[in-house]
């Protein structure tokens, strides 16, 4: 598994793990069953938080993309084709939310911002 994390990114640190361990779960680098590296590793490995690290796996296990077992670890959480549909539909939307708001900040008519949003797609 690999995680890089930035401290010169906007983002915190956890929600970096969070992000890469996600998008490896979705993008099938990392399968169902895979152990994830413990806690305390993956601290030592980034040079970081116990905490921080704690708090990646406990969001990614409340949004049901691990689960742990006591004594054993975390591991990678099975994924239905449609739980995983439903996670991208909601992170496309998020997106065109975003920006759709942009394009109404630059004045940019409905038809001319599903115009590019037609092209970048056949693109």
């Amino acid at each position: 598994m690999n995680i890089h994390i930035s401290n010169a990114s906007g983002k915190a640190l956890y929600e970096q793990i969070y992000e890469q361990i996600k998008n490896q779960i979705l993008e099938g680098t990392l399968r169902a069953g895979e152990p994830l590296p413990t806690i305390r590793g993956l601290a030592k490995d980034l040079r970081i938080s116990v905490i921080t690290t704690s708090r990646a796996y406990s969001d990614l296990e409340r949004d049901g993309y691990i689960y742990s077992v006591v004594g054993k670890g975390s591991f990678v959480a099975e994924r239905s084709r449609e739980f995983v549909r439903e996670r991208a539909l909601k992170e496309m939307e998020e997106h065109i939310a975003k920006s759709a708001e942009i394009a109404a900040r630059c004045g940019l008519s409905e038809e001319e911002f599903m115009e590019t949003v037609k092209t970048i797609y056949r693109e």
